[in-house]
């Protein structure tokens, strides 16, 4: 009996060795060429220039294997969406009936606890809260990926590595200001931390010690990142009572070439071109507040009048629908009688990264202004699509639907944009 109790504890020590081993081998990375190598000495040098002490460095660096064959942070930075969200569906997503219920607790827990904050900085709570629930789920996942290892390997030979490279100075910056370990800094695949995903540079900007400890935690010290959201928000130049706009109805002759963020006019002139609330009253802001009307989906998707404070959201992240998502989210907190529904529109053509990208090669095609060819729906892609649409008679949205697709797809150099005229006359079946 005890031979073959011994016998079986040897087996079990073997396989255990063997697990241990295969795993070890799993997690190993894999010998750095020379490029990488001489890569990282260099960033530390020039890290070691901007003012990064050694000591810092070290603890980043030092003994440390951060190169990855094909670094899965990179191939999300490359990766696109087949299709372009809508608003519907993006607001949808991020603003349901369950996440309307936990934003509307968490905003009685936040307000009893930590008022004091909302009133030193002035930017309601119901904002502070859609931001939290739509950029972490309340705290929920506020990522794992360790950020020195990402942002060295998104430095390294990326589209972006420019930016990548300075929020990689600003987290060595945190660990020289703070003194916080680099196995703390842990966040998303592109850099962003903690409760409200700052990045570095904005962590280094904004960030508040509010509980007194001497150290900005907005990973684990909620009244640190509730405090640092609403600094960010203050500096930005938020005004407490001038609310964020609202979904409008435009009338039948509403001239489409003002849509944009980049056209703005008085609330009173907007009331003058019949733009009245989704439900047909009388704009209720200030005659004189400074409003732009925007179409995220063009002329047949949600329309809104946007204000100031909806502009400095986008500060915080620049797409429209991100914006339209947290402050749709805001005001289902500020009125809680209020039910939750979806956000619908009339049907529309979706437009995908694929034509989008056509649309930015076609108009570098001709155009001496020259745009970024990256299948995305920016302001400047908007504004080329508006100049096409001008040319074309169409009504300028911003929005490159079917009928501008179809304009591109048979343009010819000899006919331009003209029907083409068939050469014979075709054959009866």
């Amino acid at each position: 009996m005890r031979s073959f109790i011994g016998k079986l504890v040897l087996v079990l020590c073997v396989l255990n060795f063997a697990c241990f081993n295969a795993l070890a081998a799993k997690n190993a990375r894999p010998k750095p060429p020379k490029e990488w190598t001489t890569f990282v000495e260099n960033l530390q040098r020039e890290m070691k220039a901007r003012g990064i002490s050694q000591k810092t460095l070290d603890k980043a660096y030092k003994g440390k294997n951060y190169y990855h064959v094909a670094p899965a942070v990179v191939q999300h930075d490359k990766k696109q969406a087949e299709f372009v969200m809508t608003t519907c569906n993006y607001v949808n997503r991020l603003v349901n009936k369950d996440r309307v219920a936990k934003a509307r607790q968490k905003y009685k827990e936040i307000k009893k606890k930590y008022g004091k904050i909302e009133q030193k900085y002035n930017v309601p709570f119901n904002y502070i809260v859609a931001f939290w629930g739509v950029e972490t789920n309340f705290g929920e996942n506020k990522g794992k990926h360790h950020l020195i290892d990402s942002l060295t390997n998104l430095s390294y030979r990326n589209r972006r590595s420019k930016f990548f490279k300075n929020e990689l100075y600003n987290v060595l910056k945190i660990m020289d200001r703070t003194n916080l370990s680099e196995s703390k800094m842990l966040g998303s695949w592109a850099g962003a931390m903690g409760h409200f995903q700052f990045m570095p540079s904005t962590y280094n900007s904004y960030a508040v010690d509010y509980d007194g400890d001497k150290v900005p935690d907005i990973w684990n010290s909620l009244p640190d990142a509730i405090a640092s959201a609403e600094n960010f928000l203050t500096k930005l130049g938020w005004r407490k009572d001038e609310g964020w706009g609202m979904r409008v109805q435009l009338p039948w002759d509403f001239n489409f070439k003002d849509v944009g963020r980049q056209t703005t006019k008085s609330v009173k002139e907007w009331k003058k071109r019949g733009v009245k609330t989704f439900y047909g009253y009388n704009l209720p802001f200030d005659d004189e507040a400074k409003a732009s009307i925007i179409l995220p989906d063009g002329r047949k998707g949600p329309a809104y009048i946007v204000l100031g404070n909806f502009k400095r959201v986008m500060i915080w992240n620049r797409s429209d629908n991100y914006a339209i998502a947290v402050v749709t989210l805001a005001d289902y907190i500020a009125n809680p009688e209020r039910k939750w529904s979806p956000l619908v529109a009339s049907e529309q053509y979706t437009v995908n990264s694929d034509e989008i990208l056509a649309v930015q090669k076609f108009h570098n095609k001709f155009s001496k202004d020259k745009i970024k060819e990256d299948g995305k729906l920016g302001s400047q892609t908007r504004a080329a699509v508006k100049v096409l649409q001008k040319k074309l008679r169409l009504p300028e949205d911003g929005y490159p639907d079917y009928q501008l697709l179809n304009k591109i797809r048979n343009y010819s150099a000899k006919q331009g944009f003209a029907t083409p005229i068939p050469t014979k006359r075709p054959k009866k079946k």
